[in-house]
């Protein structure tokens, strides 16, 4: 070979190395063995039914945001959903499951096929979850991720990355791949029928850029998601915000928050006024385009019986109810307070992880305090003509709290008991 044979070659490399998306680890082998062996093991508790089926070819590592907290997220891919129809799956819906503190549970073998892309494609390929490598995140995708969670997705997708030889374009987010049939916004097949992870920041789990185009849109198989194509092949490089990104507004509908699940029985309507709906009941209720704006959205409401008749002031969180639920982004601010099962009260700018609340915490949203109550200084002196209010909280010092439309004789509160009052 010539040397200019040579020169244009070693050219042809070099450019090739420069373009091709890079395959260099960002973790050396001790952070990826310190990462491995703090991974929970949960495949014990894998739901018997679940069929396990060898995965012929691994092409993906797809991300999710689970849209639950984290104790429904792990019962849910382990045990299985409950389907629109009365059904509930088998689990497996996941690979892998990492918490919002970044603890990380593996549910199934990563050999195995996880049902957790459901209707998808990408470049042409369809049913992804055959082909691909699901993680759940716990969180919300109109929430941040958090930092912790950023840090073990890294090492465990630069893990997965070695395994099967991939780059990092084979990384992506459930809402790039899933797709939808025709609905009342779309006329054929379209992407957006999820939002999963829509708010992921690739470069804080140190991957490069996703593909700079939709393969699928590319090629007429499907329409696009405006708001998506956004996000992911905008040119200035837009990433999801999550400020607001689940209240209704003129450029935020509906389905642009909830996607299929727009009008799902789990899917909770919070309308400014107070009144709650869930998503079956718009239609004959208010009407699609009837929804005022700043209407929170919800998903993956299970509770959201519970949630309905949870019109006063104090909220409780469950297993499935999360301070998410109640309190939106408004979770970690000091007006939001909590009263832990322990008797401990926690403002919510202490608080760095809803997942970090036992069930049974109480919570309020928008409040002052607290003021304390003693023998000369009584509940009227602290709220005035308020003090009779059913938003005028008493915390007492047996640890019950209590509205004051609650309190028969407010000459028996006893001294040092705590009053908390709303913000107008």
């Amino acid at each position: 070979m010539c040397n200019k044979q040579l020169i244009l070659a070693a050219s042809l490399f070099l450019g090739f190395l420069l373009n091709f998306p890079s395959l260099s680890s960002a973790y050396n082998r001790a952070d990826r063995r310190s990462f491995q062996r703090s991974i929970v093991d949960s495949r014990s508790r894998l739901n018997p039914g679940f069929k396990k089926v060898k995965r012929k070819k691994t092409q993906y590592i797809i991300v999710h945001t689970s849209e639950l907290g984290l104790k429904t997220t792990l019962r849910v891919v382990l045990k299985g959903k409950r389907l629109r129809n009365g059904r509930t799956t088998q689990g497996g819906h996941t690979h892998y499951v990492i918490a919002r503190n970044g603890r990380t549970y593996r549910i199934l073998d990563k050999k195995f096929e996880a049902d957790h892309a459901g209707l998808s494609m990408w470049n042409g390929e369809t049913d992804i979850s055959k082909i691909s490598i699901g993680i759940e995140l716990v969180g919300y995708h109109y929430a941040p991720i958090s930092e912790s969670q950023y840090r073990s997705l890294g090492k465990l997708i630069d893990i997965l990355q070695g395994v099967y030889g991939l780059d990092d374009r084979a990384v992506l987010t459930h809402s790039q791949v899933a797709y939808g049939k025709r609905n009342r916004w779309f006329k054929k097949n379209h992407r957006g029928r999820k939002r999963c992870a829509k708010n992921f920041i690739r470069a804080k789990a140190e991957l490069g850029p996703t593909w700079p185009y939709d393969p699928d849109v590319r090629s007429g198989q499907l329409l696009p998601d405006p708001q998506l194509a956004g996000v992911y092949y905008g040119r200035r490089g837009y990433y999801a915000k999550t400020e607001d990104a689940n209240i209704i507004s003129k450029r935020n509908t509906a389905w642009s928050i909830a996607g299929e699940d727009y009008d799902s029985r789990t899917t909770v309507y919070k309308f400014p006024g107070g009144q709650i709906y869930t998503g079956d009941q718009i239609s004959d209720n208010v009407g699609w385009k009837r929804i005022p704006a700043k209407t929170v959205v919800l998903l993956n409401q299970e509770n959201s019986v519970f949630l309905k008749k949870s019109d006063g002031p104090i909220k409780t969180i469950s297993d499935s109810l999360t301070a998410w639920s109640f309190a939106g982004k408004a979770y970690n601010l000091k007006t939001t307070i909590y009263f832990l099962p322990s008797g401990g009260i926690k403002f919510g700018s202490t608080i760095s992880d809803w997942d970090d609340l036992p069930a049974k915490t109480r919570l309020i949203v928008g409040y002052r305090g607290p003021f304390t109550l003693y023998k000369d200084r009584s509940a009227y002196r602290i709220a005035g003509s308020k003090y009779k209010d059913r938003k005028t909280l008493y915390y007492l010092p047996s640890k019950e709290l209590v509205a004051g439309d609650k309190i028969e004789d407010f000459d028996r509160l006893p001294a040092g008991t705590l009053i908390f009052l709303p913000y107008t």
